[in-house]
């Protein structure tokens, strides 16, 4: 097996044999060859308009897939606000109003355990729009409900409609994005995600000022306008080309890659990168469709019954990534951030369904943040550099919680101010690392043929956590006060930040092909990403 000229390009046989890299190969992003050599400078200025074309399809596609995941925002936040409505209209108890708001995990789980045999089967954009019809059902279902069962059924369509996003989004943008910015354009989902929970506490407190059983309802129920967009939406995009090559249309593939692709050699060189990944030989470019491998079988053998020590690093990665994303409490924060206020001394409705949007209004304009920063800083300082700031502020949040349950008839200005700042602080921190990078990572991390069901077994992880969480917050809050439950969260946040140092390696600027060549010596300053290239790594070919 020889190597071949171009950077990036495997010119490898097609034989199962390991291929055997020098590890330096992964050390720096991969780029496409300049274009613009002296043979031909006289195209540069059409190849330039070329690449901010190709840029803004990438761009645009990314946004379409990401407004699933603002579906299941704006549900997270408008929830917040509703649930003070319901309480008074259904007369339902705190383990009631835990079930409703913490049940849609539970229900994403079928969502998300479906999704990635789903998204094999009839593509990734077919479950995109099977994602919007689920929440179409759920918001008007939940918007012309009569009482708590009929609530709970909609609940349950939503849910389903979560689990399906928040699988199908990473993989689709991560299959799409070229590698010069995937990080930025996986970003999107968490930045929409974001947005809609913002969305969602605007709405509380516009349709707060209706009559009190109308306004909950037009809370709810209009998230199924949006729904129908992303479906009309969904239907116009391009399917992923990496889906494509695993169904042997390798033509429609090209084309694809062609639209998504900074330069033409790129898309060449990627299109042999995945043919390879999906173990069709290279040569094989003249024909609109060949004769794939099956897709599918023994997936699930090969990534929890036999799995390689790769692939074990791989799964330990994506799991802990979303187990601690959840565990850390941060759902708690956007699902009862009224109740936070209130407990920190804010007693107001209006004041805190207004703090509340100062929260959601933090939460985007950090997502943002670290939306540029992702490419350019990498995910590994921005999830480590996440956690210190998390640690801190709830830490803090505990404290002066805590001084102010001591004494409940005694005003303490400094530390209910201290308690909302630190609340803003925590969002903070947690926007620029712990909440956008799990997203990001597991979509990375993954092979091709493992991709949809590990990325959807990350998924049933982060549901049931973040179900787990918002359905005992309020019973752990009178188990072991407010200011408890907070202290108990930043100890988890020390072993999340614990476990992020020792575990995971970077994968800024790679390609998906050449993740992973990343993972297998478990522990980063073992790894030869860590030594600067200067071991040789198998790639399994």
């Amino acid at each position: 097996m020889g190597y071949s000229n171009l950077p990036g390009e495997n010119n490898s046989d097609d034989s199962h044999e390991p291929l055997i890299l020098p590890r330096n190969i992964h050390s720096e992003p991969m780029a496409a060859p300049s274009l613009e050599t002296a043979d031909d400078n006289d195209h540069g200025h059409l190849k330039k308009k070329k690449k901010a074309k190709t840029n803004k399809f990438a761009f645009i596609c990314a946004i379409m897939v990401s407004m699933a995941v603002a579906l299941l925002g704006y549900d997270l936040g408008v929830m917040s606000g509703a649930i003070i409505y319901i309480k008074d209209e259904f007369r339902i108890s705190d383990v009631q109003v835990e079930i409703l708001v913490g049940s849609i995990n539970i229900y994403s789980l079928f969502g998300s355990i479906a999704a990635g045999r789903t998204s094999d089967w009839i593509g990734r954009r077919y479950t995109v729009v099977i994602a919007a019809a689920f929440f179409f059902a759920g918001a008007f279902l939940m918007g012309i409900s009569t009482n708590y069962t009929f609530l709970m059924i909609g609940r349950c369509f939503a849910g389903i409609g979560v689990g399906f996003a928040l699988t199908i989004a990473p993989i689709f943008i991560s299959e799409l994005a070229p590698p010069s910015y995937r990080g930025f354009l996986t970003t999107f989902p968490e930045v929409f995600g974001n947005i809609g929970i913002l969305l969602g506490y605007v709405s509380n407190y516009g349709f707060s000022k209706l009559p009190a059983n109308q306004g909950w309802r037009f809370m709810l129920g209009i998230g199924a306008v949006p729904s129908v967009i992303l479906a009309v939406g969904a239907l116009i995009m391009p399917e992923s080309p990496r889906w494509l090559v695993m169904q042997g249309r390798l033509a429609e593939a090209r084309r694809v890659l062609d639209k998504i692709s900074d330069t033409k050699e790129e898309s060449r060189r990627r299109l042999d990168d995945i043919k390879k990944a999906a173990g069709i030989p290279r040569d094989r470019n003249d024909y609109d469709v060949v004769a794939a491998p099956k897709r599918g079988e023994g997936v699930w053998k090969d990534l929890l019954i036999h799995p390689t020590r790769r692939v074990r690093h791989i799964l330990l990665c994506a799991l802990g990534v979303h187990f601690f994303q959840q565990a850390i409490g941060f759902d708690s924060v956007v699902f009862y951030s009224p109740r936070i206020f209130e407990q920190a001394g804010v007693t107001s409705t209006d004041d805190k369904l207004l703090a509340t949007i100062g929260v959601g209004v933090m939460k985007t304009v950090f997502i943002l943040v670290a939306m540029f920063l992702l490419d350019k800083v990498g995910r590994r300082p921005l999830l480590l550099t996440s956690y210190v700031g998390v640690i801190v502020s709830l830490a803090t949040l505990a404290t002066s919680l805590t001084v102010i349950n001591q004494d409940p008839t005694r005003k303490v200005p400094w530390a209910v101010n201290l308690s909302v700042s630190m609340v803003l602080s925590g969002v903070a921190f947690f926007s620029i690392g712990v909440g956008p990078i799990p997203m990001v990572y597991s979509g990375e991390i993954f092979p091709l043929r493992l991709r949809a069901q590990g990325i959807g077994l990350g998924m049933v992880v982060n549901r049931v956590m973040s179900g787990v969480i918002s359905m005992t917050f309020l019973s752990l809050c009178k188990a072991i006060t407010i200011g408890g439950a907070f202290f108990l969260f930043a100890g988890v946040s020390v072993v999340g930040f614990v476990f992020t140092f020792l575990f995971y390696p970077e994968t800024q600027g790679k390609t998906l092909e050449e993740v992973d060549g990343l993972f297998g010596s478990f522990v980063y300053w073992r790894s030869a990403d860590f030594k600067g290239g200067k071991e040789e790594e198998v790639v399994d070919a």
